[in-house]
Protein backbone atom coordinates (compact mmCIF):
# COMPACT_ATOMS: atom_id res chain seq x y z
CA UNK A 1 0.00 0.00 0.00
CA UNK A 2 1.24 3.47 -0.86
CA UNK A 3 2.11 5.53 2.20
CA UNK A 4 0.11 8.77 2.56
CA UNK A 5 -0.55 11.28 5.29
CA UNK A 6 -3.86 9.48 5.99
CA UNK A 7 -2.35 6.02 6.47
CA UNK A 8 0.61 6.85 8.71
CA UNK A 9 0.96 8.68 12.01
CA UNK A 10 2.64 12.00 11.27
CA UNK A 11 4.16 12.39 14.75
CA UNK A 12 5.89 9.04 14.35
CA UNK A 13 7.17 10.11 10.94
CA UNK A 14 8.49 13.36 12.42
CA UNK A 15 10.45 11.51 15.11
CA UNK A 16 11.84 9.14 12.47
CA UNK A 17 13.26 12.07 10.44
CA UNK A 18 10.86 11.29 7.59
CA UNK A 19 8.79 13.82 5.63
CA UNK A 20 5.66 14.58 7.65
CA UNK A 21 2.67 16.93 7.84
CA UNK A 22 2.86 19.29 10.81
CA UNK A 23 -0.89 19.85 11.29
CA UNK A 24 -1.85 16.20 11.94
CA UNK A 25 -1.97 13.67 14.76
CA UNK A 26 -1.78 15.97 17.76
CA UNK A 27 1.27 17.96 16.68
CA UNK A 28 -0.48 21.36 16.65
CA UNK A 29 -1.78 20.71 20.16
CA UNK A 30 1.72 19.85 21.38
CA UNK A 31 3.09 23.08 19.94
CA UNK A 32 0.34 25.09 21.66
CA UNK A 33 1.16 23.49 25.01
CA UNK A 34 4.80 24.40 24.48
CA UNK A 35 3.86 27.99 23.60
CA UNK A 36 1.95 28.30 26.89
CA UNK A 37 5.04 27.29 28.87
CA UNK A 38 7.31 29.51 26.80
CA UNK A 39 4.93 32.42 27.38
CA UNK A 40 5.25 31.96 31.15
CA UNK A 41 9.04 31.79 30.88
CA UNK A 42 9.37 34.85 28.68
CA UNK A 43 7.03 36.97 30.81
CA UNK A 44 8.39 36.29 34.27
CA UNK A 45 8.79 39.36 36.45
CA UNK A 46 12.41 40.03 37.44
CA UNK A 47 11.43 39.27 41.04
CA UNK A 48 10.41 35.75 39.97
CA UNK A 49 13.68 34.59 38.40
CA UNK A 50 13.70 31.68 40.85
CA UNK A 51 11.02 30.13 38.62
CA UNK A 52 13.21 30.02 35.49
CA UNK A 53 14.85 26.67 36.14
CA UNK A 54 11.60 25.00 37.16
CA UNK A 55 9.91 26.13 33.93
CA UNK A 56 12.88 25.00 31.81
CA UNK A 57 12.68 21.53 33.34
CA UNK A 58 8.99 21.45 32.37
CA UNK A 59 9.76 22.59 28.81
CA UNK A 60 12.85 20.55 27.93
CA UNK A 61 12.88 16.81 27.46
CA UNK A 62 16.05 16.61 29.58
CA UNK A 63 17.37 19.30 31.94
CA UNK A 64 18.48 19.66 35.55
CA UNK A 65 18.94 22.30 38.24
CA UNK A 66 22.02 23.70 36.45
CA UNK A 67 20.06 24.62 33.28
CA UNK A 68 19.60 28.32 32.59
CA UNK A 69 18.18 30.24 29.62
CA UNK A 70 17.79 34.01 29.43
CA UNK A 71 14.45 35.21 28.09
CA UNK A 72 13.24 35.59 25.46
CA UNK A 73 13.57 32.01 24.27
CA UNK A 74 11.62 30.12 21.60
CA UNK A 75 11.21 26.49 20.56
CA UNK A 76 8.60 24.30 18.84
CA UNK A 77 8.03 21.38 21.20
CA UNK A 78 10.65 21.60 23.95
CA UNK A 79 10.38 17.89 24.68
CA UNK A 80 12.86 17.17 21.87
CA UNK A 81 15.58 19.28 23.53
CA UNK A 82 18.01 17.41 25.77
CA UNK A 83 20.72 19.35 27.60
CA UNK A 84 23.53 18.23 29.91
CA UNK A 85 24.86 19.87 33.05
CA UNK A 86 25.62 23.59 33.17
CA UNK A 87 23.78 24.52 29.97
CA UNK A 88 23.48 28.29 29.49
CA UNK A 89 21.78 30.15 26.65
CA UNK A 90 21.83 33.93 26.44
CA UNK A 91 19.06 36.15 25.06
CA UNK A 92 17.03 35.28 21.95
CA UNK A 93 17.97 31.63 21.56
CA UNK A 94 15.71 29.83 19.07
CA UNK A 95 15.61 26.05 18.78
CA UNK A 96 13.34 24.50 16.15
CA UNK A 97 13.23 21.08 17.78
CA UNK A 98 11.24 19.14 15.23
CA UNK A 99 14.15 16.71 15.36
CA UNK A 100 16.02 15.92 18.55
CA UNK A 101 18.54 18.49 19.76
CA UNK A 102 21.08 16.82 22.07
CA UNK A 103 23.52 19.09 23.91
CA UNK A 104 26.32 17.92 26.21
CA UNK A 105 27.73 19.30 29.48
CA UNK A 106 29.13 22.80 29.93
CA UNK A 107 27.71 24.31 26.75
CA UNK A 108 27.23 28.08 26.41
CA UNK A 109 25.23 30.02 23.82
CA UNK A 110 25.89 33.71 23.20
CA UNK A 111 22.88 35.88 22.22
CA UNK A 112 20.83 35.12 19.11
CA UNK A 113 21.92 31.51 18.58
CA UNK A 114 19.54 29.54 16.37
CA UNK A 115 19.37 25.77 15.92
CA UNK A 116 17.20 24.59 13.04
CA UNK A 117 16.42 20.90 12.81
CA UNK A 118 13.42 21.78 10.65
CA UNK A 119 13.46 22.14 6.89
CA UNK A 120 11.40 21.98 3.72
CA UNK A 121 11.92 20.38 0.28
CA UNK A 122 13.80 22.46 -2.27
CA UNK A 123 11.41 21.90 -5.21
CA UNK A 124 8.36 24.20 -4.93
CA UNK A 125 5.86 21.47 -5.84
CA UNK A 126 7.17 19.20 -3.11
CA UNK A 127 7.39 22.08 -0.65
CA UNK A 128 3.82 23.21 -1.38
CA UNK A 129 2.53 19.72 -0.61
CA UNK A 130 2.92 20.59 3.08
CA UNK A 131 5.56 18.00 3.84
CA UNK A 132 8.51 19.10 5.97
CA UNK A 133 11.22 17.31 7.92
CA UNK A 134 13.32 17.42 11.09
CA UNK A 135 16.90 16.11 11.18
CA UNK A 136 18.60 15.90 14.62
CA UNK A 137 21.40 18.22 15.75
CA UNK A 138 24.04 17.14 18.29
CA UNK A 139 26.48 19.31 20.26
CA UNK A 140 29.21 17.77 22.44
CA UNK A 141 30.66 18.82 25.81
CA UNK A 142 32.50 22.06 26.62
CA UNK A 143 31.26 24.01 23.60
CA UNK A 144 30.91 27.77 23.21
CA UNK A 145 28.59 28.95 20.42
CA UNK A 146 29.17 32.61 19.49
CA UNK A 147 26.54 35.27 18.92
CA UNK A 148 24.23 35.10 15.88
CA UNK A 149 25.32 31.58 14.97
CA UNK A 150 22.93 29.44 12.93
CA UNK A 151 23.20 25.64 13.11
CA UNK A 152 21.42 23.79 10.31
CA UNK A 153 19.70 20.36 10.23
CA UNK A 154 21.79 17.23 10.66
CA UNK A 155 24.91 18.94 12.04
CA UNK A 156 27.08 17.38 14.75
CA UNK A 157 29.43 19.70 16.63
CA UNK A 158 32.13 17.86 18.57
CA UNK A 159 33.40 18.45 22.11
CA UNK A 160 35.72 21.29 23.17
CA UNK A 161 34.70 23.43 20.19
CA UNK A 162 34.27 27.18 19.71
CA UNK A 163 32.01 28.47 16.92
CA UNK A 164 32.82 32.07 15.97
CA UNK A 165 30.11 34.71 16.03
CA UNK A 166 27.95 35.06 12.94
CA UNK A 167 28.79 31.63 11.58
CA UNK A 168 26.40 29.38 9.67
CA UNK A 169 27.18 25.77 10.53
CA UNK A 170 26.21 23.51 7.63
CA UNK A 171 28.56 20.56 8.20
CA UNK A 172 29.98 18.58 11.14
CA UNK A 173 32.72 20.24 13.21
CA UNK A 174 35.40 17.99 14.83
CA UNK A 175 36.55 18.03 18.48
CA UNK A 176 39.05 20.60 19.78
CA UNK A 177 38.65 23.12 16.98
CA UNK A 178 37.63 26.71 16.36
CA UNK A 179 35.28 27.09 13.39
CA UNK A 180 33.92 30.27 11.83
CA UNK A 181 32.42 31.69 8.66
CA UNK A 182 29.57 31.06 6.25
CA UNK A 183 29.66 28.19 5.77
CA UNK A 184 31.60 27.54 8.99
CA UNK A 185 35.04 26.03 8.45
CA UNK A 186 37.70 24.95 10.90
CA UNK A 187 40.08 27.87 11.49
CA UNK A 188 42.52 26.06 13.76
CA UNK A 189 42.86 23.51 16.54
CA UNK A 190 42.61 24.44 20.21
CA UNK A 191 45.95 23.69 21.91
CA UNK A 192 47.39 23.57 25.41
CA UNK A 193 48.90 27.02 24.82
CA UNK A 194 45.40 28.50 24.63
CA UNK A 195 44.86 27.73 28.31
CA UNK A 196 46.85 30.81 29.38
CA UNK A 197 44.97 33.38 27.29
CA UNK A 198 41.55 34.91 27.96
CA UNK A 199 41.25 36.90 24.71
CA UNK A 200 43.48 36.68 21.68
CA UNK A 201 47.03 37.43 22.93
CA UNK A 202 45.94 38.73 26.35
CA UNK A 203 47.25 36.49 29.12
CA UNK A 204 45.46 35.86 32.40
CA UNK A 205 46.75 38.05 35.24
CA UNK A 206 45.35 35.69 37.90
CA UNK A 207 46.24 32.14 38.86
CA UNK A 208 42.87 30.50 39.65
CA UNK A 209 41.69 30.01 36.05
CA UNK A 210 43.40 26.65 35.65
Amino acid sequence: MTKTRETENQEERMHAALPYIADRDGLPEQRIECKKKIYKLNNLHPDDMNQVNRLLQEIFGTADDTTWVEAPFHCDYGTNIHVGKNFFANYNATILDVGDVTIGDNVMFAPNVSIYTAGHPVHPDSRNSGYEYGIPVTIGDNVWIGGNVVILPGVTIGSNVVIGGGSVVTHDIPDWTIAAGNPARVVRNITEEDRDYYFKKRKFDVEDYK
